[in-house]
């Protein structure tokens, strides 16, 4: 599967953790790691929550490069 979002990596750059987004979002912990890990990816919503949580653009959140070679 394909990874296609950049939570980990933008939680690492922000010393941050899967405890933390769980916390701040009010989302159970296996949640937060099946996305992080790209097991499965969060809905739009999520994503957008995401965003506003690390204050970052949506954008910033997503693998554009991987999406374009999959065209």
């Amino acid at each position: 599967m394909a990874k296609l979002n950049r939570i980990k990596v933008v939680l690492a750059e922000r010393d941050l953790n899967n405890k933390w987004l769980s916390d701040k979002l009010g989302r159970d912990p296996a949640t937060i790691s099946k996305w992080i890990t790209n097991t499965t990816q969060p809905s739009l919503k999520a994503l957008i929550a995401i965003a506003n949580a690390l204050e970052v653009p949506v954008q910033e959140l997503v693998r554009q490069e991987e999406i374009n070679q999959e065209k």
